[in-house]
């Protein structure tokens, strides 16, 4: 079945949603008149609405024919980013400083538009649950979500997500077997030593030189601990410490991020961080304080939902554009709180030529409308083919 021609029936309607959302963009916990809108879409389909689970979180329940009590949920992510537009298209942030710059406009539209389809057809058996999710970036929404009580509100059985992907020519598909994205946690690691004139350095015990050796030996978490085959990351991004060029300050700050695709791999590197930090700092003469701030776990697809969603995708955009166990990416994503909780698959759906200045998280991006009819269409069969009548 490839693009459904009643979806395509209403692609301007669909396009017109995407860019209010686009020009109304809110941060995390702060979806309020997104809220609003995405409810007033769904009642309007005649959907039943919750809303409040992760604070700004908006649940749509719609029962197919039948009497078939497998329910399944799809989710798509609501809020935008705190930084600047600097597109002059119409649609573009009416919100200084507020842009959706990752697509999340987008995300919310085809699931709208798949709402609207199933509303009108209900060709299915069973209960779909279209689930927007605040929060996404950096705000554990997910998380939120499912402290709330998602899954025990309402008996979802298995959980299906979607990101547009620029880089990947537009209306194609990528999903993993496994692991598709990182975890993501962050450290902060103060070094606290005795500072003195930079003349007189004997006196000191300098948290700088300390701060210098310790980046270095972090480097080794990946590079000479960690299976070459096991996808990881550790980058150190702050480094903060003194106030003037002739003062060995008292203390250095050091900042950054681990990630990695495996549960495992991920609580060895931070016990690892911990360690090359206390003893780089003892042999400095100096006192640290590590501080771990967990983040995202990986995002890992269950084979059999992926696959399932694998062989949709081919149904809607054809064989040649689906893309198996393509590379990972190590990005985060907090669907993967929903996925600890629920087997399930996300996928990537293709938005075009990478184009520089234009790519996720950049103030230059848009979302690519085409698609709109391509992601409607999926979730739409997806839920058809999970579903299906008897």
């Amino acid at each position: 079945m490839p693009i459904i021609n009643r979806i395509s029936d209403f692609h301007p309607d669909m396009t017109e949603w995407r860019r209010a959302l686009h020009a109304h963009p809110e941060i995390c916990f702060e979806e309020v008149w997104t809220g609003d809108f995405i409810a007033e879409k769904l009642r309007s389909f005649g959907i039943e609405v919750s809303r409040g689970l992760g604070k700004t979180g908006v649940v749509g329940m719609l029962k197919g024919q039948g009497n078939s009590p497998r329910a399944i949920g799809l989710r798509a992510d609501m809020d935008a980013l705190p930084m600047p537009e600097e597109n002059q298209f119409e649609h573009r942030s009416q919100i200084d400083g507020k842009m959706h710059a990752c697509g999340h406009d987008g995300h919310m539209t085809m699931l709208l538009g798949a709402a609207r389809y199933l509303a009108e057809t209900q060709n299915f058996d069973g209960t779909v649950y279209f689930i927007f999710q605040p929060a996404e970036e950096g705000g554990a929404g997910g998380k939120a979500m499912v402290d709330d009580g998602l899954f025990e509100q309402h008996p979802i059985q298995d959980i299906w997500g979607m990101h547009n992907w620029p880089g990947l020519p537009a209306g194609d598909v990528a999903v993993n077997t496994g692991a598709c994205m990182a975890s993501a946690d962050q450290f902060a690691i103060t070094l606290t030593g005795r500072g003195s004139h930079a003349a007189m350095p004997h006196q000191a015990i300098d948290p700088i030189l300390a701060a210098a050796s310790l980046i270095q030996a972090l480097q080794m978490v990946v590079s000479r601990t960690t299976d070459p085959l096991d996808p990881a990351v550790l980058s150190v991004t702050m480094l903060n410490g003194g106030s003037a060029f002739n003062v060995i300050p008292d203390t250095v700050t050091l900042g950054g991020t681990a990630r990695a695709m495996v549960a495992s791999t991920r609580a060895a590197m931070e016990q690892k961080i911990r360690d090359i930090s206390a003893l780089t700092a003892k042999a400095h003469g100096c006192l640290v304080e590590v501080d771990w701030q967990p983040g995202y776990p990986p995002t890992v697809n269950t084979e059999t939902e992926a696959l399932r969603a694998a062989d949709v995708a081919r149904a809607v955009v054809g064989s040649n554009k689906v893309h198996v166990n393509m590379p990972p990416s190590m990005v985060a994503e907090d669907f993967a709180f929903m996925l600890e909780e629920r087997p399930g698959a996300y996928i990537w759906l293709g938005a075009g030529e990478a184009v520089e200045g234009k790519m996720l998280h950049n103030t230059g991006y848009d979302f690519n409308d085409d698609i709109l009819p391509v992601g409607a269409s999926y979730w739409s069969q997806l839920v058809e083919s999970e579903l299906p009548r008897s």
